[in-house]
């Protein structure tokens, strides 16, 4: 795909001017923990003070990893009333958006590869007309095509994913961040409040650099769940992003 994104000389200009920037919000990955066990998963989101629950739900085919359906969506819907952050990392999203609306789903991102500009105003109806929210997911390879750029209004979050999809504890691909300053820019420049998700490798050592380039929903696999104290590690989370905000 072309690049559609509009050049931008620094992200700085557009934080100093008069647009609010979202706030900062933390979404822990139940996938870095057990699965046998994904109530306390659950469970460690809500007592670290986390904002949203992201689940992540791969079908074997979009990417080479099969996690969990609605049943599984539908029984951790009992045990928090948190936002339920459903990333659908499969090839027919149409199949299965009324099942895990059904289930509790609030956000539910589709990925960008496997739709068009009608698939998605379809999908995005379907969403929107429950009361729930749409967004689009972007592979690190994809920049954001043409069609979703006309439809930017209708996204209320955009997912730069920064591995490729498929398995948790991968590492942050850096070479993402040019990516991610430029969308930042875009939906600045139009004057959206659209969310802007970072999915993949987010640690307490890289959330500076995330943070600078726009990103202000971090999900965070093993950067929560695989660390001796998770409940903490959302709060260290929290503090470093919520600082390098402040810096600019």
């Amino acid at each position: 795909m072309g690049q559609l994104l509009p050049r931008t000389n620094s992200l700085t200009s557009l934080v100093n001017s008069s647009y609010e920037l979202n706030e900062i919000r933390i979404a822990p990955s139940i996938l870095a923990w057990d699965l046998g066990d994904l109530e306390r998963a659950v469970e460690i989101s809500v007592e670290g003070g986390a904002d949203q629950v992201h689940l992540d739900v791969i079908d074997g085919h979009f990417a080479p990893n099969i996690t969990f359906g609605p049943g599984t969506v539908k029984a951790l819907r009992r045990r928090s009333d948190l936002k339920f952050d459903t990333h659908l990392m499969i090839d027919r999203p149409q199949l299965y958006v009324e099942k895990f609306l059904d289930a509790g789903s609030d956000l539910l991102t589709f990925h960008a590869e496997v739709l068009n500009g009608p698939s998605f105003d379809e999908l995005s109806r379907t969403v929107i007309t429950r009361g729930k929210e749409v967004g689009l997911a972007l592979k690190p390879e994809t920049d954001l095509p043409a069609w979703a750029v006309d439809r930017l209004e209708k996204i209320s979050t955009l997912v730069v994913m920064t591995v490729n999809p498929g398995f948790s504890g991968q590492a942050m691909d850096m070479s993402v961040m040019p990516k991610l300053e430029k969308t930042s820019a875009l939906i600045k420049a139009r004057g959206l409040k659209t969310d802007i998700e970072i999915d993949g490798g987010v640690e307490e050592d890289n959330v500076h650099e995330v943070v600078k380039r726009g990103g202000n929903v971090l999900v965070a696999g093993a950067g929560v769940y695989a660390k001796r104290d998770p409940v903490a590690a959302i709060s260290v989370l929290r503090r470093r992003a919520e600082s390098a905000r402040r810096e600019g």
